[in-house]
C-alpha cells in the first residue's frame, strides 16, 4: 500500500466555489497536476461550463480556473491507496487538508462541490465533525474520474446545472 500526499489547491482569495476531491490518482500525482488522467473529465466539463479552453498549457488553464472564482482541491492532504481507485483509499489512513485555514483565507465561499462520493464521505467523515455549523451549501457532483461511467455528456449536464445554481 503506497502512501499518496495531495497537492496545495487551485485557488484565489476571491472563490466563491471549492471543487473537492478525494485524492488525486495516479497520473495526478506523476504529472503533479490535477486530473491529469487523460480520460478524466474535469478539464473537458470546465472547458464547457466555464469557457477554459483545453488546447491551453495546465498552467494557463489553472489560472482561467482561477479567474472564474471557483477553487480546486482534495479532501485529504494523505491516505493510503494502492492504485487511483477511491475505493482503495484505507479508511484509517484518511488524513484531511487544513480546511480551518483555508475558510478563514477564503470568506467568500458559498459553495463546497464535490467531485464525486469518496470525495463527499471523506469530507463529512474527517472534517465536517470539525466545525459547528458550516455557512456553505455542500453538493455532490458525478465523479469525472473515467471509473465512473456516466456519459461525458450527462456529466457536462449535471455539473453544468451545479455550477449554475451554486
Amino acid at each position: 500500500m503506497a502512501v499518496v500526499t495531495s497537492f496545495d489547491p487551485i485557488t484565489n482569495p476571491d472563490a466563491t466555489i471549492l471543487i473537492l476531491g478525494s485524492m488525486p490518482g495516479v497520473a495526478s500525482l506523476a504529472a503533479q497536476q490535477y486530473y491529469a488522467h487523460p480520460r478524466n473529465a474535469f478539464w473537458p466539463i470546465m472547458s464547457v461550463v466555464l469557457g477554459i479552453d483545453l488546447s491551453l498549457s495546465y498552467d494557463a488553464r489553472v489560472k482561467a480556473l482561477q479567474q472564474t472564482h471557483v477553487a480546486v482541491w482534495d479532501v485529504l492532504q494523505q491516505c493510503e491507496r494502492a492504485g487511483s481507485l477511491d475505493s482503495a483509499i484505507q479508511k484509517e489512513t484518511r488524513y484531511p487538508n487544513d480546511f480551518r485555514s483555508f475558510f478563514q483565507q477564503h470568506k467568500q465561499l458559498k459553495t463546497i462541490l464535490f467531485n464525486g462520493a469518496e470525495a463527499e464521505k471523506s469530507f463529512k467523515q474527517t472534517v465536517l465533525l470539525a466545525f459547528e455549523q458550516p455557512d456553505y451549501q455542500l453538493v455532490r457532483a458525478p465523479s469525472t474520474s473515467p471509473a465512473y461511467t456516466l456519459s461525458l455528456a450527462e456529466k457536462i449536464k449535471r455539473w453544468q446545472a451545479l455550477l449554475v445554481e451554486a
